[in-house]
Protein backbone atom coordinates (compact mmCIF):
# COMPACT_ATOMS: atom_id res chain seq x y z
CA UNK A 1 0.00 0.00 0.00
CA UNK A 2 0.97 3.17 -0.65
CA UNK A 3 2.25 5.64 2.30
CA UNK A 4 0.80 8.74 0.12
CA UNK A 5 -2.60 7.73 -0.07
CA UNK A 6 -5.04 10.74 0.72
CA UNK A 7 -8.00 9.59 2.74
CA UNK A 8 -11.12 10.77 2.49
CA UNK A 9 -14.27 10.64 5.26
CA UNK A 10 -17.36 8.66 4.66
CA UNK A 11 -19.99 11.40 4.41
CA UNK A 12 -22.28 8.58 6.09
CA UNK A 13 -19.46 8.92 9.12
CA UNK A 14 -19.31 11.30 11.76
CA UNK A 15 -21.83 12.77 14.50
CA UNK A 16 -19.02 12.47 17.10
CA UNK A 17 -19.86 9.02 18.30
CA UNK A 18 -16.76 7.63 17.27
CA UNK A 19 -17.57 5.77 14.10
CA UNK A 20 -15.48 7.15 11.17
CA UNK A 21 -14.62 4.83 7.89
CA UNK A 22 -12.95 6.41 5.47
CA UNK A 23 -11.50 5.95 1.93
CA UNK A 24 -8.72 5.78 -0.62
CA UNK A 25 -8.20 5.37 -3.84
CA UNK A 26 -5.34 4.30 -6.26
CA UNK A 27 -7.11 4.86 -9.82
CA UNK A 28 -7.91 2.34 -11.61
CA UNK A 29 -5.66 0.01 -9.19
CA UNK A 30 -6.81 -0.35 -5.50
CA UNK A 31 -9.58 1.09 -2.98
CA UNK A 32 -8.37 1.12 0.11
CA UNK A 33 -11.06 1.31 3.78
CA UNK A 34 -10.08 2.02 7.14
CA UNK A 35 -11.48 2.86 10.57
CA UNK A 36 -9.87 6.28 11.76
CA UNK A 37 -9.92 5.28 15.44
CA UNK A 38 -7.50 2.59 14.03
CA UNK A 39 -5.67 3.32 10.64
CA UNK A 40 -3.15 0.87 10.59
CA UNK A 41 -5.82 -1.84 9.85
CA UNK A 42 -7.14 -1.59 6.30
CA UNK A 43 -8.93 -3.51 3.90
CA UNK A 44 -8.01 -3.52 0.43
CA UNK A 45 -9.91 -4.61 -2.74
CA UNK A 46 -10.24 -3.88 -7.00
CA UNK A 47 -12.50 -1.17 -7.91
CA UNK A 48 -14.74 -3.76 -10.01
CA UNK A 49 -15.65 -5.19 -6.22
CA UNK A 50 -15.81 -1.58 -4.95
CA UNK A 51 -18.56 -0.19 -7.25
CA UNK A 52 -21.14 -2.86 -7.02
CA UNK A 53 -20.72 -2.50 -3.36
CA UNK A 54 -21.40 1.24 -3.12
CA UNK A 55 -24.13 1.02 -5.48
CA UNK A 56 -26.08 -2.14 -3.19
CA UNK A 57 -25.44 0.46 -0.21
CA UNK A 58 -26.68 3.32 -2.02
CA UNK A 59 -30.10 1.68 -2.54
CA UNK A 60 -30.48 0.18 0.66
CA UNK A 61 -30.22 -3.28 -0.92
CA UNK A 62 -27.75 -4.55 1.73
CA UNK A 63 -29.45 -6.94 4.79
CA UNK A 64 -28.33 -7.44 8.05
CA UNK A 65 -28.44 -10.85 9.16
Amino acid sequence: MSADLIWRKSSFSGGGNGECVEVATEPARLVHLRDSNRPGVTFTTLPLAWAPFVAAVKSSSLVAR
